[in-house]
């Protein structure tokens, strides 16, 4: 395996830092380029002095704040600053996703990852793929952008990781369905009247996966695996109808494939995100060591559930969304990204998020997906669910 060439964006955030470790396990296959992250100046400049990038960028901040961020961590670990680039400002990592690289990871989250992975694949490099909004708002745009540079979009979602490894078993004319599981969240087992009752704390308690904020609030809504379900469709070509979740709140099978002929392909492992990014980064090629394996000695047991969709209607408001193409999806996106940020300030009770996101969707009007009308849907869509959760927070929290 020749050594690769990667930018890392998001580099300080939970898979960011992951996608890291594996490259820092092996020198020897990666070499880090370029990093990307918000506005945490120190660890990016701690991380791009370990791994002697040539550029960095900072989504909020100055260059005096990043080069004073990057003089204290060469200072702190005895080496000379290495970086020759700093790029400032919201398009600060797609313009990093631009620059020469064999592979852009992007684990940027929310909307705003939809410009790097196009300007990466505008580029014909590579994209290990964790920032999930860019295929639930770009949809055909990101499809379309990898189809004209032959570059590759490489799931690293755990999810989609294990769907990409199980359909290596089979011809896709052999595929039956996919089935996307669901750990079903802190939340699991209750009804609307409790979930009325539950904390923004409480929301964080994931019982599995150690996430960022909006991604942990998604699965505790179930909003994350409607997501999921978009982009399956998306990345694999396979019809809504198609695609089941079923809730597995082990997370040892990461998803699963069922054939024409009722065989049934897993893809099994302990909860460790740096098993799909190095599968990612390997591009298919295992890496050993990559993350632990199951000890099959040791007794355990797998249940699978049906979602309740009651008490979590998000999943199925998700995929409605997707059935409806166009700018529906922008609009479920931006939506759920007020809605959780307006739960966690305490303006909408939990149930609340999957309502704003029923009385967004209602009101949305659908347009072909092009850079402009996805843009328009995602701002509209925002300003929709910021006045309904004001609305809302007037009524009195709790009230529909």
């Amino acid at each position: 395996m020749d050594v690769r060439d990667l930018s890392v964006l998001g580099a300080t955030g939970s898979v960011g830092r992951q996608a890291l470790d594996v490259a820092r396990r092996n020198p020897g296959r990666f070499r880090v380029r370029g990093l990307a992250a918000g506005s945490d100046a120190a660890g990016l400049a701690a991380l791009a002095v370990e791994f002697g990038v040539e550029a960095i960028a900072l989504a909020v901040g100055s260059r005096e704040v990043a080069r004073a961020a990057l003089a204290r961590a060469a200072a702190a670990q005895s080496v000379p600053d290495p970086v020759r680039e700093i790029l400032v400002g919201p398009d600060a990592a797609a313009q990093l996703a631009a620059r020469p690289a064999d592979i852009v990871l992007n684990a940027v989250t929310g909307a705003v990852g939809l410009g790097a992975t196009l300007a990466a694949l505008d580029a014909g490099t590579d994209v290990a793929l964790a920032n999930k909004e860019s295929l639930i708002i770009g949809g055909e745009l990101v499809l379309a952008a990898a189809r004209a540079t032959g570059a590759r979009l490489l799931p690293v979602d755990s999810e989609h990781s294990a769907l990409w490894q199980c359909l290596r078993a089979g011809a896709r004319g052999e595929v039956d369905r996919l089935v996307i599981t669901a750990s079903g969240g802190p939340f699991r087992g209750m009804d609307r009247a409790q979930l009325e009752a539950v904390t923004p704390a409480q929301a964080l308690a994931h019982p599995t996966w150690d996430m960022g904020a909006v991604i942990t609030t998604n699965s505790a809504t179930l909003v994350n695996k409607g997501l999921e379900v978009i982009e399956a469709h998306l990345l694999f070509g396979i019809a809504y109808g198609d695609i089941d979740v079923v809730v597995h709140p082990q997370s040892q099978i990461h998803s699963m494939v069922q054939f024409r002929d009722g065989a049934t392909i897993a893809q099994v492992s302990p909860p460790d995100m740096r098993l799909p990014i190095a599968y990612a980064l390997g591009l298919e090629e295992r890496i050993p060591g990559a993350a632990p394996a199951n000890d099959w000695s040791a007794a355990q047991e797998w249940t699978f559930e049906a979602v309740d969709h009651a008490a979590f209607p998000a999943l199925g408001l998700a995929i409605a969304a997707g059935r409806r193409g166009g700018t529906a999806p922008a609009a479920y996106n931006a939506a759920n990204e007020v809605l959780v940020e307006a739960f966690h300030a305490g303006a909408v009770s939990f149930p609340q998020i999957a309502d704003g996101l029923a009385a967004v969707l209602t009101q949305h009007a659908d347009a072909e997906a092009t850079r402009a009308s996805v843009l328009a849907a995602d701002a509209s869509a925002r300003a929709a669910a910021a006045a309904w959760a004001r609305t809302a927070d007037e009524n009195g929290r709790g009230a529909a």
